[in-house]
C-alpha cells in the first residue's frame, strides 16, 4: 500500500470515528447540536484529543467531544479495538468499490453499538465520497518508467451475500522505483470498456509512461 493510501484510509478512520463520537454524545445528552429538546440531559463541552493505533498506522490527535458535567465516556474506541477486523474490512470495502449508504451504516452501527440516525449515516457517506474523489483527482507526477494495469479479484459482502468483484487497478512504478496506486474502479468483469476509466487517466493527464507492462 502506498503512502497516499495509508493517508486516505487513515482520513476514513478519523471521519468515521470522530462523526460517530458526535452521534454517541448527541443520544447521551439527548439533543443533537443547536436543538431544543425536552429531552435534554446534559451539555457540550468542547473536545479534547487522544491518539489510536489502527491496522493501517497511528491515527493522532483524534478529537474526542465531552459533556460539561463530564458524565460522558465514548465506546467508540474500545469498540473499534473489540471489532477491529470487521471496521477494516468495512472501510476497505468503501475505499475500493466505492462508499454505500449500507456499508457506511454498517460500520457506523459496529462502532456506536446501535442504529446511527439517517443524518449520520448521510454526512458520512457524503464525507468519505468527498474523501475518495478528491484522491482520484490528485496531482500525479509527469512521468512514470512502468505502469502495470491489472484486475484484483475481492469478494465484496452486503449483509449475508458475498459478491465477487474486479477492482480494476493502475500502478505507477517512477524513476527511482516507487510505486504508486494511480487509479481504481470496481467491475463485475474485465473487458476493455472496463479499462477505460482507469487506464485513461494516469497518461492522459500527467503525461506518458516511458513504458508499460500487462500481466
Amino acid at each position: 500500500m502506498t503512502e497516499s493510501q495509508f493517508e486516505l484510509i487513515l482520513q476514513a478512520y478519523r471521519i468515521v470515528i470522530e462523526t460517530v463520537m458526535r452521534e454517541e454524545l448527541d443520544q447521551f445528552i439527548g439533543a443533537a447540536w443547536g436543538e431544543c429538546s425536552l429531552k435534554r440531559k446534559g451539555y457540550r463541552n468542547g473536545t479534547y484529543t487522544r491518539d489510536l493505533v489502527t491496522s493501517t498506522g497511528r491515527l493522532e490527535d483524534i478529537n474526542v467531544p465531552k459533556d460539561r458535567a463530564g458524565q460522558f465516556h465514548t465506546q467508540a474506541f474500545e469498540r473499534y479495538s473489540r471489532y477491529e477486523p470487521h471496521v477494516a474490512e468495512g472501510l476497505t470495502q468503501m475505499f475500493v468499490a466505492g462508499t454505500s449508504t449500507h456499508k457506511v451504516g454498517e460500520v457506523a452501527q459496529t462502532l456506536l453499538g446501535v442504529a446511527p440516525s439517517a443524518s449520520t449515516i448521510s454526512r458520512l457517506n457524503q464525507t468519505l465520497t468527498q474523501q475518495f474523489e478528491a484522491w482520484r483527482e490528485r496531482s500525479l507526477q509527469a512521468h512514470w518508467r512502468i505502469v502495470y494495469l491489472d484486475g484484483v479479484h475481492f469478494s465484496i459482502r452486503n449483509g449475508e451475500k458475498a459478491d465477487a468483484t474486479i477492482i480494476l487497478t493502475a500502478l505507477g512504478v517512477d524513476l527511482a522505483g516507487n510505486k504508486e496506486v494511480l487509479a481504481l474502479r470496481a467491475c463485475a468483469e474485465e473487458s476493455k470498456e472496463g479499462w477505460l476509466q482507469p487506464a485513461a487517466r494516469p497518461a492522459h493527464t500527467r503525461g506518458d509512461p516511458d513504458r508499460s507492462h500487462r500481466h
